[in-house]
């Protein structure tokens, strides 16, 4: 059994959108991931929701536990990281201007099936996977569309010859107040949010400078950037992880998705060398 915890952040950013994250873990590391979750949150003594808009002094250090625990249980190949984002450059072309406006869905689904590597896994671990999805900002109807076609994953046949089994209630909508997986993500994922839309560039209103709690965000950002970079000396934060060979997509500890539709039109005045 896998288990999978589901995240998103930015869906409009300047430069990249649909930030969407995942921490994946095989149900045997199950209790000791979530042991050692509690026991870093207990020795760093933080008493409330771990998220990465609350970056600053008090914080920081503190933080910085968090993000090395969970790097520590990724080496160690207890868990999986996966980041998924897309660059505004690229619009995608073909499709209606209802599916325009369903992108959180559409893209989610696409995040899920594709990011973590499903085909590759072992049938022991597919066996039944469960999924905590971060409160789905979806009306009732769209919702339970939505979770409909995650559970239709089942029958995909890939996955079906693999055995992917997805349980009556394997798919659960949860606040991320009650679960530390999906706080540990949001630091991970509001920090590449943060460095890819050059957040870290915004001065204080009224100010030329760069504010204090701006600042100790970059820091934290460097600091996941140099544990990624234990994992992928030369890691691209920008691009999707490449891979040698397919299984890859499975078996890497950590990746990024830079999601570019099949069919898209490219409007280079969206990056970031158009801006300077």
């Amino acid at each position: 059994m896998i288990h999978i915890w589901l995240d998103e952040s930015d869906r409009h950013g300047e430069f990249y959108s649909n930030f969407y994250g995942g921490i994946l873990v095989p149900s045997r590391y199950y209790p000791e991931v979530l042991a050692r979750m509690r026991g870093v949150v207990a020795k760093a003594n933080i008493n409330d929701e771990i998220k990465w808009q609350k970056v600053n002094e008090y914080h920081f250090e503190k933080y910085k536990l968090v993000v090395d625990e969970l790097f520590d249980l990724a080496l160690e190949d207890k868990l999986k990281i996966r980041i998924f984002f897309r660059h505004n450059q690229y619009s995608p072309n073909r499709i209606t201007p209802e599916e325009r406006k369903a992108d959180y869905p559409m893209l989610y689904y696409q995040f899920i099936k594709y990011a973590f590597g499903l085909p590759y896994a072992d049938k022991t671990d597919l066996d039944s996977m469960i999924l905590y999805i971060d409160e789905i900002p979806l009306r009732r109807s769209e919702r339970d569309e939505f979770i409909s076609h995650i559970r239709a994953l089942a029958n995909d046949p890939i996955l079906k010859k693999k055995g992917l089994n997805i349980p009556n209630d394997g798919i659960i909508e949860v606040n991320s107040k009650n679960h530390l997986p999906l706080q540990f993500m949001d630091v991970i994922l509001g920090a590449i949010c943060f460095k890819l839309n050059e957040k870290d560039k915004l001065k204080t209103e009224g100010e030329n400078k760069v504010g204090k709690r701006t600042l100790l965000k970059l820091k934290l950002y460097r600091h996941i950037n140099q544990r990624i970079r234990e994992i992928y000396p030369n890691f691209n934060i920008g691009i999707t992880t490449p891979i040698r060979e397919k299984s890859d997509s499975w078996t890497q500890v950590y990746r990024h998705w830079s999601f570019i539709p099949k069919y898209h039109t490219r409007d280079t005045s969206r990056t970031k060398r158009a801006k300077k």
